[in-house]
């Protein structure tokens, strides 16, 4: 069943009509297998030698401009000096990611669904910050998606993807340690309305570790079939399905006729795959499988947009690829060297060093962040200010509790309490050893808005959010979005702050 293209428009590319064989990109293996790709998604690289079309789309918070960014050639890495110069000095957003098969499968932002939405007042998802998630290939910079809860693409008229019990492969290349328990980090092939329709309407790469479990405490590869997260045949558990820890994961799912699917996954900086099941379907609501074709990233079928995770590039597949065909993929996927870069920029901060922070706005230039019990807000500090208000200024830096190539904020005159955010607001609250809390209090300073000699700070979990002073109240702010708090008015300037020595 073939159907219309998601934006109805191709992008344009160069595609050769032979297979360039196992030593090509992904879907130049899949095809020299027999099972070509038929959506193709990515906005670190090109999926196909010869591609040269465009990635995916930015699009700038501040004027609403939109812009392409491409490889830097036929078949390589993405432009990322395109995203950094159109948004430097202010937001962008991903707003499109394109399909590179040629099929006009391209992933926009996700329309409501049968779950609850997310706090966006129009119903549809966010979309995911194009600063988020920074990394390399082979030297090379690029950007992925990473996905916050509320945030998803979706495209619901999909061209050529497997429906009813058609076979199809799936791979997704994301961060094995962004994750969380809720639903549902996928990506792959669901219902064409939005809702849920039944069991085996979907066939989805998950990673996280919600639903079904594996061996030991996860993250796994799973796979999301609707009504169900399964790491194997059993609802519930797979102890043959082993934990995905490494910085980069490649995950696979494909699904055959005849009551067959499989999972595998690996390090996808280094060595092979790893089969962690291989066998029938769960029961018999999911035998014959009734696929019908949409392809979501970050969300499950019926739009449940709770989870987390990044995505770096995936394909969809129509037929059943060979366990040596994504070994060859496997192989690419390894060549193209992945690897971690800073999330931070502009002045630099010290771990173990005590600093204040304050406000750069015209209206505020003497208020600084301070805390009354868990409220923080901006207020007027000085030098000659009482000890106790100079000291409710004063934060240490510390290493990252949710990630360490950022910052946490340690109360000076409060140890053990952190700057967090909770409910979009910055509270101050003690350590309780969650990943939550560790989540929620982890900040990335990056170059201000306003000024090089300022620091913006963005929230790790939330990279769309910035700490923002608004009626003297301290947020994590987008924007512009659906809160009060959100207002593009002097956005840039609120979220500015001056990084000095600490008051006390």
């Amino acid at each position: 069943m073939l159907s219309r293209p998601c934006l109805g428009y191709a992008i344009g590319l160069t595609l050769g009509l032979v297979a360039k064989g196992v030593n090509g990109a992904p879907c130049d293996i899949y095809a020299t297998g027999g099972t070509p790709c038929v959506a193709a998604h990515s906005t670190t690289r090109a999926l196909y030698d010869a591609f040269n079309g465009a990635l995916y789309q930015v699009k700038r918070d501040a004027d609403g401009a939109t812009t392409d960014v491409k490889p830097l050639s036929a078949g390589g890495v993405a432009n990322a000096a395109t995203q950094d110069s159109f948004c430097a000095a202010t937001t962008c957003l991903i707003s499109i990611i394109y399909d590179q098969s040629g099929k006009g499968n391209h992933l926009t932002q996700a329309p409501p669904g049968g779950a609850a939405s997310g706090p966006d007042a129009n119903g549809f998802d966010f979309l995911a910050s194009a600063h988020g998630a920074p990394v390399t290939l082979g030297g090379k910079k690029a950007y992925g998606v990473f996905i916050s809860p509320f945030t998803g693409y979706r495209c619901n008229t999909a061209s050529g993807t497997a429906t009813g019990d058609a076979a199809e492969g799936i791979y997704a290349v994301v961060d094995g340690t962004h994750y969380n328990g809720a639903c549902c980090f996928d990506y792959g092939n669901a219902e064409t309305n939005s809702q849920d329709t039944g069991n085996g309407h979907m066939e989805t790469v998950y990673f996280g570790t919600g639903g079904g479990s594996g061996a030991g405490n996860g993250p796994w590869v799973m796979a999301d079939l609707e009504n169900g997260l399964f790491s194997g045949a059993d609802r519930n558990s797979n102890p043959g399905n082993l934990p995905q820890t490494s910085r980069f994961v490649t995950a696979v799912v494909k699904g055959n006729t005849n009551n067959h699917w499989a999972i595998r996954g690996g390090n996808a900086t280094s060595g092979s795959l790893s089969t962690l099941y291989d066998g029938a379907r769960p029961d018999s609501s999911y035998n014959p499988m009734k696929k019908e074709g949409a392809i979501i990233l970050g969300i499950g079928g019926d739009n449940s947009n709770w989870a987390q995770g990044t995505f770096y590039e995936g394909v969809m597949t129509t037929g059943y690829p060979s366990d040596a065909t994504e070994n060859a993929v496997q192989a690419n996927i390894v060549a193209a060297g992945y690897a971690t870069t800073s999330l931070t920029s502009g002045p630099a901060l010290s771990v173990g060093s005590s600093i204040s922070l304050r406000a750069t706005t015209a209206c505020c230039t003497g208020d600084y962040i301070t805390h009354t019990g868990s409220t923080v807000k901006i207020q007027a500090v000085s030098s000659s200010s009482p000890d106790a208000l100079r000291q409710q200024a004063s934060w240490t830096v510390r290493t990252g509790l949710g990630f360490s190539g950022c910052f946490s904020f340690e109360s000076k005159d409060t140890p053990g309490s952190f700057l967090r955010h909770s409910q979009y607001t910055i509270v101050l609250n003690g350590n309780d050893g969650s990943k939550q809390f560790a989540e929620d209090a982890t900040f990335c300073p990056q170059t201000g808005l306003n000024g090089a000699s300022n620091n913006a700070l963005r929230s790790w979990s939330y990279p769309t959010r910035y700490w923002r002073h608004f009626n003297a109240v301290i947020y994590i702010a987008s924007n512009g979005g659906p809160f009060e708090f959100d207002s593009k008015v002097s956005f840039n300037d609120d979220v500015s702050f001056a990084v000095g020595a600490s008051l006390a």
